[in-house]
């Protein structure tokens, strides 16, 4: 017994021909702006607002009551011409070139390690974690007793620290606030690289092996172009991080000794809450977004990100 089968209709001859597109079924595309409209409230709210009222500020004169008066550009060329911001900005840049360089090897190198398939590899990496949680506050006061000059470890160590006083002289002062930054934030930074790490397909190390490439040309040769994207990520945040430091200093020298550790950050605290010239303290802070702008669009410039399209690590 044979079925007749109904000839097919037109729309469906349209549908089965080769080479035409299909049209997006009703409905299924990318999300509208609703479904970011709760982020772009908040981030107008709690970003742009302030951001304007401190451009605002930055052309006023005013000590935090009454009302604020016009002063132009006053507090612009006041700055100018203010050797300790000057200083501040340098000081700024170094700790924040320092930091890159100290902790940009440390994080990639844990960070692949912690990718991998080594014993114990969770436990310590849970552990190594641990001053991540901890608050900017807490880590500062932890060191602020463990260096202490009378009876902190450089006291009972005057053979390895001379004097003991790390922070009498810029250099220590300096020294101390990279190592802390380093010692929390560097798992951050390695929690980038190990998801990184771990994306990056294993057929690559296995053509690798094949061709005969040991584990350190496989790192320098595969890992790190792989890694290339996540880089300048973390990069990026450590710009922004160095430039706007401000609890570190403040527990932990407090500007000192004399200047030498008062960066822009802290010397924008200083003109705002200590002499109350919150004008001036609106053109650094201002001055500060500039400059953490103008170098983070300088290294995506420069390292080619923008012209990354493809998913893929480095490619």
């Amino acid at each position: 017994m044979t079925t007749a089968t109904a000839p097919p209709t037109e729309s469906a001859e349209k549908t089965a021909r080769p080479g035409r597109p299909s049209r997006p079924a009703t409905g299924v595309g990318r999300p509208g702006f609703a479904w970011a409209a709760p982020a772009a409230v908040f981030f107008g709210l709690f970003a742009l607002v302030p951001l304007l009222l401190v451009v605002v500020l930055s052309f006023t004169r005013w000590n935090g009551l009454g009302s604020p008066e016009f002063a132009g550009l006053d507090n612009w060329t006041r700055l100018l011409d203010d050797p300790v911001m000057m200083k501040s900005l340098w000081l700024s840049l170094l700790l924040t070139v320092l930091g890159v360089v100290v902790q940009t090897p440390i994080s990639i190198l844990l960070g692949v390690w912690a990718a991998g398939p080594q014993r114990n590899r969770a436990v310590l990496s849970a552990i190594y974690f641990v001053p991540l949680l901890l608050s900017i506050t807490a880590v500062s006061v932890l060191w602020r007793a463990v260096l202490d000059p009378n009876f902190g470890v450089p006291a009972q160590a005057k053979w390895l620290f001379g004097d003991g006083n790390l922070f009498g002289m810029q250099a220590g002062a300096v020294g101390v606030l990279v190592f802390v930054s380093t010692w929390q934030f560097t798992p951050l930074h390695t929690l980038i690289y190990q998801g990184a790490a771990r994306a990056i397909p294993q057929v690559l190390y296995q053509a690798a092996q094949i061709d005969g490439a040991g584990t350190v040309r496989q790192f320098f040769h595969i890992t790190l172009p792989q890694l290339r994207n996540s880089i300048v990520t973390s990069m990026i945040l450590m710009v922004v991080g160095g430039l706007t430091t401000f609890d570190t200093v403040l527990i932990l020298t407090q500007g000192g000794p004399g200047t030498d550790t008062t960066n822009s950050a802290y010397y924008m605290y200083q003109k705002a809450f200590k002499s109350f010239d919150f004008g001036a303290a609106s053109a650094i802070a201002l001055l500060l977004v500039l400059v953490a702008t103008l170098v983070s669009l300088v290294m995506v410039r420069l390292t080619g990100y923008e012209k990354m399209r493809s998913t893929m690590e480095g490619v």
